[in-house]
């Protein structure tokens, strides 16, 4: 890759003219280039911290990345339900599930490579056992298969929609009557969303409900408590796309709490998203009898909520 600077360019430090143009490369990866004699400028090798100074010819040459992989490691579980077919996981805020550009270690698959002897292979290499996913700051359930045929058979359960997902979270803003469509189910009064959604072309890393294409979303909600300012709502999907509930709830003007990805403000000493997966009710892919598993609500959400309620 080659690039052109000009005098806008005088001052920047060349590993930060780089990160700019370079925005899916991180900035020690960027260094390395450079240390290992990757990039030239003006035909010469340079110090990530050379100022530049305008009309500088920078040539980059990529080194590939290390294959991703699983691997095992030691990291404690919290594990809500066990049997020979799966597991359910209390899947802490702030671990990724699996293995991704920039996160190889402290996923949740090394964590189950390190607990359990032996998991299903269709999800490949990268995600044996996952079956789906949350958000790296989402906690809560999630279910990994033990074998082949018990994924396959939860796999459907998702795909037909008849795994039941409940979540919790605190919303910006109290949520007026007329946001939604409402629905009635087994007596119970539900707000429904219903939004495409897709890829944001703009923020590549974000999913949008504007998309003039978009994959079919529905999202149900009601208020369990609310306080000026905050709404604590339960949540539950009839689709799982990705970000789904973020955008969603985002998109009628109250983004999740700590979600500054879609639109909430910055939260100092928050370093998550108080939305919690605390249910998912599936069919048992070798007895065929429902089962519910919980996960608790986290100490610090229930501190937020403690906080609000005083």
């Amino acid at each position: 890759m080659t690039f052109e600077t000009t005098a806008a360019d005088s001052g920047r430090r060349l590993d930060q003219f780089l990160a700019g143009h370079l925005s899916g490369t991180s900035r020690a990866r960027l260094q390395r280039w450079i240390e290992a004699g990757r990039v030239l400028v003006n035909g010469a090798a340079a110090k990530p911290s050379l100022r530049l100074k305008g009309g500088e010819r920078i040539e980059v040459e990529p080194d590939s990345p290390p294959p991703l992989r699983a691997f095992p490691e030691a990291i404690p579980l919290e594990i809500l339900y066990e049997d020979d077919d799966l597991v359910a996981i209390h899947k802490p805020a702030g671990m990724t599930v699996h293995a991704g550009a920039g996160r190889r270690q402290g996923t949740l698959v090394n964590a189950l490579l390190h607990h359990f002897a032996r998991l299903s292979h269709l999800g490949g290499e990268l995600r044996p056992g996952i079956v789906h996913r949350l958000d790296r700051l989402t906690s809560g359930v999630l279910l990994v298969a033990k074998h082949d045929a018990a994924h396959q058979r939860l796999a459907e359960q998702f795909a037909r929609r008849r795994v039941r997902k409940i979540y919790v979270a605190l919303v910006h803003g109290k949520i007026p009557a007329g946001k939604g469509r409402p629905v009635i189910d087994e007596g119970v009064r539900w707000t429904r969303l219903e939004m495409p959604i897709g890829r944001d072309r703009r923020a590549r890393v974000k999913m949008t409900a504007r998309a003039r294409t978009g994959r079919e979303a529905i999202t149900d909600f009601r208020v369990l408590d609310q306080w000026p300012g905050y709404s604590l709502l339960e949540v539950r999907i009839g689709t799982g796309r990705t970000h789904q509930i973020r955008v969603h709830l985002s998109a009628i003007g109250h983004p999740v709490v700590g979600d500054t990805l879609y639109g909430a403000p910055a939260r100092p000493g928050f370093p998550r998203l108080f939305l919690h997966a605390r249910e998912i009710q599936f069919t048992h892919p070798s007895t065929g009898r429902r089962v519910t598993v919980e996960a608790p609500m986290p100490a610090e959400l229930g501190a937020e909520i403690e906080k609000l309620r005083n």
